[in-house]
């Protein structure tokens, strides 16, 4: 089983019009809601892969029971969630049909007390440890510490269970020292952790502040990879064009499963670009084109060298 956590859960709202212009009215063409917040887009995508996976978190009010309501619909996915009373938030996706561009709109999650935070670390310890992996993902809501993730990637470390940490700012300052086995920022959570914004330097120095392997997201261009069995740089074939909420979160799947299926770093990092690329391609997060990504995941070039014994 893969663990993926998701503290500050969503329902991610995507609406779809024919031009999105400021200071004006504008007609859905159509919506679609799907569970969300990244570990739940991270769930749905390697369920998809064949792989068990559990999710938890916080949800909480009506917002949180649609959430629950529709994860009763994905095969292969089993909730754990935490109760808060505070109602789980949404997000808002726009797609411009016209353009193809995204805006995006987050609200800020329930306020979890204290007691609250304390039943999910007792939670979240039963479940590491009967986990393959453990995906700690996205934002803290509001109440939750912002070493929490330090704290969840020791528990993981503590029973044996590799763990990759993908979040930005303090949460990943703090948890990078608690020395998760992979981390997955993008450019600028790297420079804003690291302060260079040359990406392998940058990647060198996230790996001298405590993480094990670091895989940078590059957008458009691929993904850089740094590890101790060597360094990678894995680049698509061309320039997709779509909706990219949640290509990073099937990058992180592909990353996950790659690890507990014991493949490659090359095989890892050509799964996760061809999954992220065929995500974009996707009309919502969570979910990915796969006749796209059975195409695309041959054709990912890696580049790279393997450390010397």
């Amino acid at each position: 089983m893969i663990l993926t956590v998701t503290l500050n859960t969503a329902l991610d709202i995507t609406y779809r019009v024919r031009s999105l212009r400021p200071h004006t009215s504008h007609r859905v063409g159509e919506v679609t809601e799907r569970p969300g917040g990244k570990g739940l887009n991270v769930a749905r995508v390697l369920a998809a892969l064949g792989h068990e996976v559990t999710v938890t978190g916080f949800t909480g009010g009506a917002t949180g029971r649609a959430v629950q309501d529709q994860l009763t619909a994905v095969p292969g996915v089993v909730d754990a969630l935490v109760p808060v009373t505070g109602a789980s938030r949404r997000t808002i996706a726009v797609v411009d049909e016209r353009t193809g561009d995204t805006t995006q709109l987050n609200e800020p999650g329930p306020t979890v007390t204290s007691a609250e935070w304390s039943a999910f670390q007792e939670a979240y310890e039963d479940l590491v440890a009967s986990a393959a992996a453990v995906a700690l993902c996205g934002s803290l809501p509001p109440g939750v510490p912002v070493g929490a993730y330090a704290g969840l990637v020791r528990t993981a470390r503590a029973a044996g269970v590799p763990v990759l940490l993908d979040t930005g700012g303090e949460p990943l300052r703090r948890g990078v020292a608690a020395r998760p086995d992979v981390i997955k920022p993008n450019a600028d959570e790297l420079a804003e952790l690291t302060g260079s914004h040359e990406p392998l330097r940058a990647t060198q120095d996230a790996r001298r502040r405590g993480a094990r392997a670091v895989v940078a997201s590059l957008g458009a261009e691929g993904l850089l990879a740094t590890a101790p069995e060597g360094r990678w740089r894995a680049t698509p074939p061309a320039r997709v064009h779509g909706n990219p909420t949640g290509a990073g979160d099937s990058a992180v799947a592909g990353l996950l499963s790659g690890l507990v299926e014991r493949l490659p770093w090359p095989d890892r990092l050509a799964r996760a670009v061809a999954l992220s690329a065929a995500t974009v391609l996707a009309p919502v997060a969570g979910e990915f084109d796969r006749e796209a990504y059975e195409e695309l995941v041959g054709r990912v070039a890696v580049t790279g060298e393997v450390s010397a014994a």
